[in-house]
């Protein structure tokens, strides 16, 4: 747990600097409102400290500079001169608590404990909204605006659409984004990897079962199509579906039906279909793996995803991006990347995309000392 002091008293900046590295806190202090800020722009703190009369820069501007920063740290403010309408005024602008002078221990080590609450529970729930929107579209080179136009378009039809493109570009952010940008983003959004489930199981994984309709089916079971009903359902790696599978999808396209395995009743469904793959489904239907009635009903609308190589303009975003997240994740110190270092991330060939790209800047950040230098790059990178 990282916390920062800002007061212009040394004694109490000082005095409260030890009592809480005393309590096994990592405390550093800033003796006014600008080497605060100057400091929380290359330091990451849980919590912050900030007295509100001090000359140059006052709390209050200090709290409002914080805002535009778009620091999420607990701001504790501190004045001898407080009273409600004080006190109110910076909770307003988004301190988390106002404590007055002179300061209370057992005070101030409660408002820490419950400032530490409120920044795991921030973090849990940026975790959380990342497992469930899926991460932002970050690039702003051609390709990327081209697709976020389509997608802008799309969303708002419930037209089928195919995603292409290599492996780690990005086809499941896609999806996501069509999903949240449609009229049903409020139901649930259902992924199927199909080259992960045997093709002896994909049937009732995507259909579902009815209780003894094979040797393990011990309860009825709703499959993905039914669990999507009204929302999306992703088909992921489409094209390593088994032709019996693919005839079956085929049909609740057709008939906006289905019936579960080992049962004759059919269950009508909603559901919005997009579909990826990494295949050239053209080459798949030639060699007979794929049908060809079932690509005409996939892709009325086709979205390209580019390769890491072809939009290597947005490297640098990236990269700043995966370094926050990652940083924001794990609790790691944001690190400053050198030009040089950058350079050279960009004129690497990218064959894993943006899953490797991510996972080298995680690297970077684990191995590199307080800056990203090129000898790191060349180091752990090439």
């Amino acid at each position: 747990m990282k916390i920062l002091i800002i007061d212009d008293e040394r004694s109490i900046r000082n005095s409260l600097k030890e009592i809480l590295a005393d309590e096994g806190y990592d405390v550093d202090v800033a003796e006014n409102g600008v080497q605060g800020c100057s400091m929380v722009e290359k330091e990451k703190y849980d919590i912050i400290f900030c007295d509100i009369k001090m000359p140059e820069m006052d709390g209050m501007e200090v709290l409002d500079k914080f805002s535009e920063m778009g620091i999420d740290s607990a701001v504790v403010m501190i004045s001898g001169h407080g009273d409600i309408d004080t006190a109110v005024e910076c909770i307003k602008k988004g301190a988390f608590d106002f404590i007055q002078k002179p300061l209370d221990l057992n005070r101030i080590l409660i408002t820490i404990k419950n400032a530490k609450d409120k920044v795991h529970l921030v973090k849990e729930t940026k975790i959380l909204k990342k497992k469930v929107y899926g991460q932002p579209m970050v690039g702003e080179s051609e390709p990327m605006i081209h697709i976020r136009e389509m997608i802008d378009k799309v969303a708002a039809t419930d037209a089928r659409v195919l995603i292409i493109g290599s492996n780690g570009t990005g086809k499941e952010l896609v999806a996501r984004n069509l999903h949240q940008k449609s009229r049903r983003s409020a139901m649930p959004y259902v992924e199927v990897n199909c080259a992960a489930i045997p093709s002896e199981l994909i049937e009732s994984e995507l259909f579902g079962h009815e209780k003894g309709s094979f040797t393990s089916a011990i309860k009825q079971h709703k499959g993905k199509f039914e669990q999507a009903d009204g929302g999306t359902l992703f088909l992921d790696e489409i094209g390593d579906m088994s032709l019996a599978a693919q005839a079956k999808v085929l049909r609740v396209l057709q008939e906006k039906k289905l019936s579960r395995v080992g049962s004759d009743k059919d269950i009508v469904v909603d559901v919005r279909v997009v579909a990826a793959t990494n295949k050239n489904l053209k080459e798949e239907i030639a060699k007979g793996t794929f049908r060809e009635d079932l690509y005409h009903r996939l892709s009325v609308i086709v979205i390209n995803v580019p390769t890491l190589d072809e939009r290597k303009d947005d490297i640098p975003l990236l990269v700043d991006f995966f370094v926050d997240q990652i940083c924001s994740e794990t609790g790691m110190v944001p690190r400053k990347i050198e030009p040089d270092a950058m350079k050279l991330l960009v004129n690497k060939s990218w064959t894993g995309n943006i899953r490797e790209l991510r996972n080298v800047v995680e690297r970077l950040l684990i191995l590199s000392g307080d800056k990203i230098t090129s000898a790191d790059v060349k180091a752990y990178v090439y």
